[in-house]
């Protein structure tokens, strides 16, 4: 099983620093991550959407969902609001709200958890692997992707 994620590298170029030192500059803020889900979304006319985006949260996206009435009832929801806070498309659908993200089926919600995880937490979804016949250690994008895909 491979989980792939095209993304172009970013190359580095040097910045000047006040004190005249060069330093290799920073690579372009990465905000937003497309994702490939296990299962895929299914809407009311029977299509089934795979691909999506998901956006970096702000603090913003972590605090507004707590003052929401159906996490207040139940903390299980906080999940529910706070993906359909940043999660800006599912295939063709570009209004995900709550009631998307609820119906969808529950491996591809827990893909979508450990993706929100890895990208805000992390800040990428890069992981260090190592072959299990060599012990070759190499880096793969594990953002994106359907299950069972080469």
């Amino acid at each position: 099983m491979r989980r792939v994620m095209a993304s172009a590298p970013v190359e580095e170029a040097p910045v000047a620093t006040a004190a005249g030192e060069s330093r290799p500059e920073r690579p372009k803020l990465r905000t937003e991550f497309a994702f490939e889900l296990p299962r895929g979304y299914v809407d009311d006319e029977g299509k089934v959407h795979h691909s999506g985006v998901m956006r970096l949260a702000t603090a913003r996206d972590e605090l507004i969902p707590l003052r929401d009435d159906r996490v207040r009832e139940n903390a299980a929801f906080l999940t529910v609001v706070l993906l359909a806070r940043v999660v800006t498309r599912i295939g063709d659908i570009t209004d995900v709200h709550a009631g998307v993200i609820e119906n969808l089926f529950a491996s591809d919600l827990a893909f979508l958890q450990d993706m929100y995880r890895r990208v805000n937490s992390e800040g990428h979804t890069r992981a260090g692997v190592a072959c299990p016949e060599c012990g070759h250690s190499f880096v793969v994008d594990v953002a994106g992707g359907r299950l069972g895909e080469s």
